[in-house]
């Protein structure tokens, strides 16, 4: 594209920076893209965990939907942290109508924080599988595949595959199937209805991996409007956020598990 894509990420807000939107609205620009935020949810949280969330009210994330797409242009929309089922349920109803056709639409269903606080309540899973529904890629870890599915984690590569297919159903366009979580160097799974393509790298020894799935989700949004297709898009965006994990400690943010340094590239 001549232009920057224009990418707006649905998520919540860390204010340490390392997650959520904060960390969308960097790496969309790291990757050449023009950042806007829908806010979702206000979370007190650091590098060690979530101490609290405050969930914004659904008509008013309906009403700063409304406000963007009165203006402004959107060539790919991600979502993370939504909170509740309305909330979830007002981002469906604008992904299936307040968006034009073809407009990528990436979908990273946060359901639980890394340090184990829960980031969706337990009544909005079915709405998630709605949202996800209307998604043109689904970007679940092991857990939440599982969540999905109403199923046990899968156990390996094969089992990651099998998931992948069986989301597929729920009428989403692609399922990268994340496998960090299991042993050994991670591998990913690019999983549609004809194809299955596995993206691995080698594990990067840092405990600063706070936010690489809210990383990777937006990398995705926005390489897949500069790029031709889904599987140039992982490889792009995977290929950046190993690089951001290998330099991830050059940041020294926090005491905990810190982020990943999605500019990288400029300091």
């Amino acid at each position: 594209m001549r232009r920057p894509p224009a990418v707006v990420t649905v998520a919540g807000s860390d204010p340490s920076g390392g997650a959520g939107l904060q960390a969308d609205l960097k790496t969309i620009g790291a990757l050449g893209g023009y950042g806007m935020a829908v806010v979702t949810a206000l979370t007190a949280q650091n590098t060690h965990g979530v101490d609290a969330v405050h969930a914004v009210p659904a008509d008013f994330v309906a009403v700063q939907f409304d406000s963007l797409v009165s203006d402004v242009r959107i060539d790919a929309v991600k979502t993370g942290m939504l909170a509740s089922a309305a909330v979830t349920d007002v981002v469906c109803e604008f992904v299936r109508s307040g968006l034009a056709g073809g407009v990528p639409v990436v979908v990273d269903p946060v359901m639980v924080s890394t340090g184990g606080h829960r980031l969706m309540a337990p009544d909005a899973l079915d709405a998630m599988r709605r949202l996800v529904g209307c998604a043109s890629i689904v970007t679940p870890n092991l857990a939440e595949a599982a969540a999905l599915l109403g199923e046990a984690e899968a156990g390996d590569e094969r089992a990651m595959v099998t998931q992948g297919r069986r989301l597929l159903d729920l009428g989403v366009g692609a399922v990268l199937m994340k496998g960090g979580h299991l042993a050994g160097d991670p591998v990913d799974v690019l999983i549609s209805a004809d194809t299955v393509e596995r993206f691995a790298q080698q594990r990067v020894a840092t405990r600063n991996t706070h936010g690489t799935g809210c990383a990777l989700s937006a990398a995705l949004a926005t390489m897949r409007p500069q790029l031709g297709s889904w599987s140039q898009a992982v490889a792009a965006a995977k290929t950046w956020l190993t690089e951001a994990l290998r330099q991830a400690d050059r940041l020294e943010v926090g005491a905990g598990a810190g982020p990943v340094h999605h500019l990288h590239r400029w300091w």
